[in-house]
């Protein structure tokens, strides 16, 4: 268990910049990273009595190139090539460090950063769980898509669903089972993804049953179910999730989002848990965010997942 006073004791997190853009409409998110560490991201989490290592930025190589008419997904050679440095790149994390804690980007990078997770409990003969905090299903394949922006698919390529090139990353798929993982926060999905949805029996907490039941009730049965896998579980946090009043500086804001404590008491009921395996924020794009309150909200909301109470 967590000393109360000091929950990272003898545990070490290590930072790791994943800053990929070209998979979303708008550009910006890959300046999130940076943004996000200029909140004194270390020290603070030092303060909770975490060892904190940062392996720095993955050095990727953006498109020098436009998007072709028609093309389905937008930028496939230059993902595959994004995560074939980005999977390796996890199993590094897990080997140096307890806690993996990856900066993004926009929200494609899970498809490559949760492969790299769930091939390591794999190679740990060990299934991984997943709670996934979006506005967005992120659950379209090429066949559903109406933009063909790969931020739009990461969790279908973890479930084995899209293009091959994407879904055998680390040489096995699928790298997720539907029943140790939930979705949170949705609230604007294609109809595609609601038919994916449905046939993957993917539990999904929407705004609608936030709102009826609360925040706390749901987060706890998303625990309960990511609990489930013998691994623990990982999780990722679309800043989209928050209402675009707490959260400006995000690409695709919705309106109707959680709240700013909706937010802080899913993660610290998580981290009371002890079976959080690895924390992800992702979309934070400073180009859009008024006076860095988005980078700095994405600083407190990972001090939360890290044990951060109020008492």
């Amino acid at each position: 268990m967590f000393d109360r006073d000091f929950p990272g004791t003898g545990k070490t997190v290590g930072i790791l910049g994943v800053p990929l853009g070209f998979a979303a409409s708008t550009v910006g998110s890959e300046l999130g990273p940076q943004a996000i560490r200029q909140q004194k991201l270390k020290e603070r989490i030092e303060t909770l009595g975490y060892e904190v290592r940062d392996f720095g930025d993955l050095n990727l190589q953006h498109p020098e190139r436009p998007a072709e008419p028609g093309e389905n997904p937008r930028f496939l050679r230059e993902m595959v090539a994004a995560s074939d440095l980005i999977c390796p790149s996890m199993s590094n994390l897990f080997r140096e460090t307890d806690i993996p804690l990856i900066l993004g980007g926009d929200h494609s990078i899970a498809m490559a950063t949760l492969s790299g997770v769930s091939s390591h409990f794999r190679n740990q003969k060990q299934e991984i769980g997943l709670i996934w905090f979006d506005a967005h299903a992120d659950i379209n394949t090429p066949e559903t898509t109406h933009s063909g922006n790969l931020h739009g698919m990461p969790l279908a390529v973890l479930f084995g669903k899209g293009a091959p090139e994407l879904t055998n990353l680390c040489g096995f798929a699928p790298k997720l089972n539907p029943k140790f993982c939930a979705h949170a926060g949705a609230r604007d999905l294609d109809l595609g993804e609601k038919r994916m949805i449905r046939e993957l029996g993917l539990r999904v907490f929407t705004m609608n049953e936030i709102d009826r039941r609360g925040m706390n009730a749901c987060i706890e049965d998303a625990i309960a179910i990511a609990s489930q896998a013998p691994g623990g579980f990982a999780v990722t946090f679309d800043v989209d999730v928050l209402d675009p009043l707490d959260a400006p500086g995000s690409g695709t804001l919705v309106r109707g989002g959680i709240s700013y404590r909706e937010a802080h008491l899913a993660l610290e009921r998580i981290a009371e848990t002890g079976k959080m395996r690895s924390f992800e924020i992702v979309e934070v794009n400073p180009t859009l965010d008024t006076n860095n309150r988005t980078a700095e909200l994405a600083v407190e909301l990972i001090l939360s997942a890290l044990g951060k109470t109020i008492l």
